[in-house]
């Protein structure tokens, strides 16, 4: 009897030894979806040389043709003007060309003088005091790329001080683009005057035949986005503000896992499980970190549904490079597929350019899960 005893309560002990072991160690838990930084870091940063990007090269728009991957990056130089330059890769981590000269101004410094009510630039000096957001004071900013109809679009901030921001867009022929020969159409704006307007972005596609600009990324309801569709991009076709309000002035709410919900980041990218889009959003009661990056699927018939969102932030501030110069800065305007890899492209700090990437598949099936579902 005493035996018997004894084999039930080793079969037990055994039993109990693996519940513990399937609940604590033999029970895989689900990987997280997040951004793995690439160990080239940064792989672009300021030319001490250089009188356009001796002080910043950040926040670029990237795009993928010819095998290549090409950004368009924000520079500031010593008179404080953001100028766009460009380099491409052939692998999307090792930028093998980079050219010396920017590749789109929206201005010259004459231009902008005859015009530019509320800067000053008659000293066209690199001012970090009075403009310690990526220390400018005109010029384009934060271009985001993409490639509709045969030709590239870049749209972008122009600066006008912080009381006038408005955004704007070029574009150049594609053969004209591959040819390195930059023939970009004079900026048009999108935003209305008066209206203080920042990262609105395309997407790289017509939808029935529109345009489709997104404008806000959560006017309160965080299971909808804002996309208004153009005939035309022309301001006189932009939304009012009373469609797009500024994002700075809606009041904070909680979603997911931050509270204060900044701008959509790279263009959306077409998968065949949704509109891949990224997003910045922060939380107040951090106020040394500025932006940290998310991940939406949007409904591909509508796109102004929003079917899962990361339950954690994808990409934080963490490294030298995003702290360098303006500390707890994640600025990703740039996103590519290429191969089988999704890469992030951002500003790190306001100064410095960085990558981050997965695998495309992957990261989709993270994103689709129980836990990321929008209800």
């Amino acid at each position: 009897m005493l035996t018997l005893l004894l084999l039930i309560a080793a079969l037990c002990l055994i039993l109990l030894a693996i519940f513990f072991w399937w609940l604590f160690g033999g029970k895989k838990s689900p990987e997280a979806l997040v951004l793995g930084r690439v160990a080239q870091n940064p792989v672009l940063g300021p030319v001490a040389s250089s009188w356009w990007e001796s002080q910043a090269v950040f926040n670029p728009a990237a795009i993928v043709d010819g095998g290549r991957v090409h950004l368009f990056y924000r520079a500031l130089g010593a008179d404080g003007i953001s100028r766009i330059g460009y380099a491409s890769s052939a692998d999307g981590i090792n930028f093998d060309r980079r050219l010396p000269y920017p590749v789109y101004a929206a201005e010259s410094a004459g231009e902008a003088k005859a015009h530019r009510p509320f800067t000053s630039p008659a000293r066209l000096t690199y001012d970090t005091v009075s403009y310690a957001s990526g220390g400018g004071w005109g010029g384009c900013e934060d271009p985001r790329a993409v490639k509709i109809d045969g030709r590239v679009y870049l749209t972008f901030n122009m600066f006008n001080g912080w009381n006038c921001m408005r955004v704007a867009y070029t574009s150049i022929d594609k053969d004209n683009f591959s040819a390195s020969q930059w023939l970009w159409e004079r900026f048009a704006y999108l935003s209305r005057t008066g209206d203080r307007q920042k990262n609105w972005i395309l997407f790289p596609e017509k939808i029935n035949g529109k345009f489709a600009l997104f404008h806000n990324l959560d006017k309160g309801d965080p299971a909808r986005v804002h996309i208004a569709y153009l005939d035309a991009l022309d301001a006189s076709e932009a939304p009012a503000p009373e469609e797009a309000p500024d994002p700075q002035q809606l009041p904070d709410h909680h979603v997911a896992w931050h509270h204060r919900t900044r701008s959509a980041s790279a263009p959306p990218i077409k998968t065949p499980r949704g509109w891949l889009l990224l997003y910045h959003a922060s939380e107040p009661k951090e106020p040394h970190i500025g932006y940290k990056l998310g991940a939406l699927l949007l409904d591909l018939d509508d796109p102004t549904k929003v079917l899962y969102r990361s339950h954690n932030p994808i990409l934080e501030p963490k490294e030298w490079y995003e702290n360098d110069w303006k500390p707890g800065v994640i600025y990703a305007s740039g996103a590519v597929v290429f191969g089988d890899d999704l890469i992030v492209y951002y500003g790190g700090g306001d100064k410095y350019i960085a990558a981050a990437k997965t695998n495309l598949a992957e990261f989709l099936q993270k994103l689709i899960s129980q836990e990321n579902k929008v209800y």
